[in-house]
């Protein structure tokens, strides 16, 4: 993983001191709280329904087993012992107090860590796909480009005051694991048909209020011009892009009324007027960069165990793991591990410090250090000798890691809702425990198969809603949490919105609502293989409206 030279520990260690006086001279009444608004912002500080929410950056979601007992240090020392991963690759923290978040800042500063560009109008954290480097059908590891792209985005001077947050997702799989056409800029890495490297760049991607899915502006871009190409991006949204309307600011809105074709074109023409040479991507840059993302020494002879198969067929319970938390790696004899943050009873994505503490000590026994934090807010062990995943499953399922829920109805998206969040509209957590209720039996839950449920507590989608499979958004009525739902979306490779069903329904109803959308889809499939989102796309809204409004037209 990328280590920081003394040129990043020391912009970094600025930036803690630099913000350590600025919080102090507005707690002593020196600092106005509309000039200390925009730093906190920009130092991932956030002001919440009940106290200040600390955004910490995870770089395309990679973590170090040190950085990980660094996030449970701060989650015990600061906080109320627990943390927040999010859809970004990030972890927030709900519960630290304004006086100390310097200290945060110094403690993550001495692991490699910060908050700078968590939040404001700024290029944010780069994401990734959360198997870089292990996925067999990767054509090459994005995440050199992605720590490329994350140093040009830091502190670049001229997109420090956006006209709204801009967000860069990298993908290089044939399975598009990143969510990169619900990004304002995704980049999918390529070859043409003279097999050379390079990028199809895809722009205008984006969630919340106006959801819409990324066009394809360039079908191929040289892989030297990534820099350049993102620069001429920005350039055109920095210039064009609204700034007097926050709910039309994004780049989406802008290339939507452009056109995608017409603002291709603007990108095209700023990025011919550019320096190329100066941005230009040399080998030995590439070179210097892949460096810090080696191959891991992985052993031959873990091809050779035999214990793997062994246990899975003498151990159901261990079997239900391995099919649905565990992936095949590209190495042999060696597994992708998943740590389940979706047991019931748990907010999605919370984390205690003494899960991080046990996946670190996981991390370093069995997977060369390493931590990865995913799109769906799990967690993930990228590279596990197959004779060591027994052990990896027990010590996760003694910690309450391991339910067998990837992909299925229970390991949903939720951000925090009305239970945290100043912008939210109604609760989310209790709906998501109310679901996990409803589908309790994890047996129910592999016969119905993959459904990814969604959900938000508000317009602003960060529970992404609008590209589940399920969606469910918590809506305002009088007072009262009401649930819009919305069914077919996807953030994959072909994504797509999903269409609403109907009118809304209350918080009592919304669980039940779920409960009926299930029970057509498993009347309306074609077999155990037909996926919800497969059936869905072929029988269309009809036979789910007419279940969920029954009584309605009866």
């Amino acid at each position: 993983m990328y280590r920081y030279d003394r040129y990043d520990q020391e912009l970094v260690d600025q930036r803690v001191a630099q913000f350590r006086d600025q919080t102090q001279r507005f707690l002593a009444g020196e600092l106005p709280d509309e000039e200390f608004r925009a730093l906190r912002l920009r130092n991932g500080l956030y002001i919440q329904r009940f106290a200040p929410m600390l955004r910490i950056s995870i770089p395309y979601g990679l973590l170090s087993a040190k950085q990980l007992r660094m996030l449970a240090h701060i989650a015990r020392t600061y906080d109320k012992d627990y943390g927040h991963f999010t859809t970004r690759q990030n972890i927030q923290f709900n519960w630290p107090q304004l006086e100390r978040v310097p200290d945060i800042l110094a403690d993550l500063a001495s692991v490699e860590m910060h908050a700078i560009q968590t939040s404001g109008n700024c290029i944010r954290n780069i994401t990734a796909d959360h198997l870089a480097g292990v996925a067999r059908d990767e054509l090459i590891d994005p995440r050199p480009y992605c720590e490329i792209t994350r140093q040009w985005a830091t502190f670049h001077p001229e997109f420090n005051w956006l006209p709204r947050k801009f967000k860069i997702a990298f993908s290089s799989s044939t399975t598009d694991r990143a969510a990169t056409r619900v990004h304002d800029i995704g980049v999918h890495i390529v070859r043409n048909a003279d097999g050379e490297l390079g990028y199809s760049i895809y722009v205008g991607g984006g969630l919340g209020r106006m959801p819409m899915i990324g066009h394809r502006i360039r079908e191929f871009l040289p892989e030297a011009d990534l820099l350049s190409y993102l620069e001429a991006v920005l350039r055109v949204y920095n210039r064009l892009g609204r700034r007097d309307n926050i709910h039309r600011a994004r780049i989406k809105v802008l290339v939507k009324e452009q056109t995608p074709a017409r603002f291709a074109q603007l990108v095209e023409a700023e990025w011919a007027q550019l320096d190329h040479a100066a941005f230009r991507l040399t080998a030995d840059d590439l070179a210097r960069m892949r460096a810090h993302f080696t191959e891991h020494p992985y052993e031959p002879s873990a091809a050779a165990d035999v214990s793997f198969d062994r246990a899975v067929a003498n151990d159901s319970a261990f079997a239900s793991f391995v099919k649905r938390n565990v992936r095949e790696h590209r190495a042999a004899g060696y597994k992708v591990v998943f740590v389940s943050l979706k047991p019931q009873g748990v907010a999605p994505g919370d984390m205690t410090s003494a899960q991080m503490d046990l996946v670190a000590d996981l991390a370093e026994r069995y997977s060369f250090g390493e931590v990865r934090a995913t799109h769906d807010q799990n967690l993930v062990l990228a590279d596990v000798r197959q004779q060591d995943v027994h052990a990896v499953w027990e010590a996760l399922r003694g910690a309450g890691l391991a339910t067998p829920n990837i992909g299925l109805l229970t390991d949903m998206i939720c951000c925090p809702g009305l239970d945290f969040c100043s912008l939210a509209n109604a609760g989310s957590i209790g709906v998501a425990a109310d679901i996990n209720d409803l589908f309790d039996s994890l047996d129910h839950l592999h016969d119905i198969g993959e459904i990814k449920l969604k959900m938000s507590g508000c317009m602003n989608g960060c529970g992404h809603h609008t590209v589940g499979h399920i969606g469910i958004l918590g809506v305002d009525k009088k007072g009262e949490e009401w649930y819009q739902v919305t069914l077919g979306g996807s953030a994959e490779d072909d994504a797509s919105l999903g269409d609403r069903t109907g009118p809304s329904f209350s918080r009592e109803e919304i669980a039940g609502a779920v409960r009926s959308i299930v029970d057509v889809y498993l009347e309306q499939r074609r077999d155990e293989e037909e996926t919800f989102l497969q059936c869905y796309r072929r029988v269309g809204m009809a036979p789910f409206k007419e279940r969920l409004y029954a009584e309605e037209t009866a």
